[in-house]
């Protein structure tokens, strides 16, 4: 037992602290046998025993609390929605969860009126249409469908094929390619990150302070800069004394304002996406970025089926391989090798139910080079057994 001066929380230099449970409890024995005598049988099969016990359990809970509350004023220590609100005072704000959307193929009578259709894939997901929607001549339409269900839904091509909301004229759907994955809710993690990354702003280091910039804009997701301080065009063609940045999600117009509002004078820029930003003295100034270019990443995996493995296991793998593809940072390359983590399932017991005999990245064993302003996109995952 620990020799407790105190049953409370204890703030010190290094943070807060508490004593464990089992101390508590053994100090309440030690006092309890001190008031009544050492002879006092206090075991947890006793009357006593048992409500020194849920004494010492309700000073545990209200020490946890405590804890809790004295944590929720670090964003290092904040959870859920006290960490959100934490990151205000950076004028930060938690990034909510998008949908998915699939580009479909509806076939159908020529001039016939769809309003409102929903269709269904595979998984059971369900997707809606635009709200009207008119096969033309041609007998067949390409639409924009948006899953019903927030977050991070994939539909690998030739999953949407069900319709929901039977049409006269309409005869049938299905997506030719696979669909854009919407984003689950901010993680804690991720809105730690990007809280301290904005604490660059204000930074002596330039490129920093942009970056910081950057990062705070809402809806920003990924993003990478580059400088060349040198007089000639680099690897990249940055051209010299310039900067670049590739920016993912967020306004084009904010992101060119959190750009120019830390950029020193003088500075160049770099980019295929240009926006004017018009200064405190009305002067003009044209800041240049790059928007990612998606690469569709296509991976096919050749399995042997061992015990217990099912179709379900197989979608696991699919949905564990787009999502590490899709969280991979802008101008990381693709590695082969890297690939096997996700395709096997990163260890769990569903792991031990198959054995990758093959896995090719477009077509090739090989990795995949991706472009300083590029990121890599995962555009279908297939699945072959053995």
């Amino acid at each position: 037992m620990a020799n407790l001066l105190t049953t409370a929380p204890t703030i010190t230099a290094s943070g807060i602290s508490a004593p464990a449970y089992a101390d508590v409890l053994a100090y309440l024995q030690g006092q309890y046998q001190a008031i009544y005598g050492s002879t006092v049988y206090l075991g947890s099969d006793s009357q006593d025993g048992q409500f020194l016990a849920i004494i010492a359990s309700a000073i545990n809970d209200a020490n946890a609390a405590a804890i809790a509350v004295y944590n929720a004023f670090s964003p290092a220590t904040a959870q859920g929605a006290n960490l959100s609100s934490v990151v205000k005072i950076n004028g930060l704000t938690r990034n909510v969860a998008s949908n998915s959307s699939v580009t479909l193929v509806l076939t159908g009578v020529a001039g016939t009126k769809i309003s409102n259709g929903v269709v269904q894939d595979t998984a059971g997901y369900k997707w809606d249409l635009p709200p009207t929607v008119i096969i033309p001549t041609g007998g067949s339409i390409r639409v924009t469908a948006v899953c019903e269900t927030l977050g991070a839904i994939t539909a690998q091509v030739g999953t949407v094929t069900q319709v929901v909301t039977p049409t006269l004229g309409w005869q049938l759907v299905n997506n030719t390619a696979a669909a854009a994955i919407g984003s689950t809710v901010e993680s804690d993690g991720a809105l730690r990150l990007r809280q301290a990354q904005s604490t660059a702003i204000p930074s002596l280091t330039v490129l920093a302070g942009i970056i910081g910039a950057v990062a705070a804009t809402p809806g920003v997701t990924r993003y990478a800069a580059y400088e060349n301080d040198t007089s000639f065009p680099d690897a990249n063609g940055v051209p010299g004394h310039s900067i670049s940045l590739v920016v993912e999600g967020g306004s084009a117009t904010a992101i060119a304002a959190a750009i120019a509002a830390k950029k020193t004078p003088g500075a160049g820029t770099f980019g295929s996406t240009s926006v004017t930003i018009t200064d405190l003295y009305g002067i003009p100034h044209i800041i240049n970025f790059f928007l990612p270019t998606n690469v569709p990443i296509v991976v096919a995996i050749t399995l042997s089926a061992l015990p217990g493995y099912t179709s379900d296991i197989g979608v696991k793998i699919q949905a564990a391989v787009t999502a590490y593809l899709n969280t991979l940072a802008i101008g990381q390359r693709v590695m082969l090798t890297r690939m096997y983590v996700p395709a096997n399932l990163n260890g769990s017991a569903d792991g031990s139910t198959f054995e990758i005999t093959a896995l090719t990245i477009n077509g090739a064993s090989a990795d995949v080079a991706i472009a300083f302003n590029q990121v890599a996109v995962a555009a279908g995952v297939t699945i072959t057994v053995s």
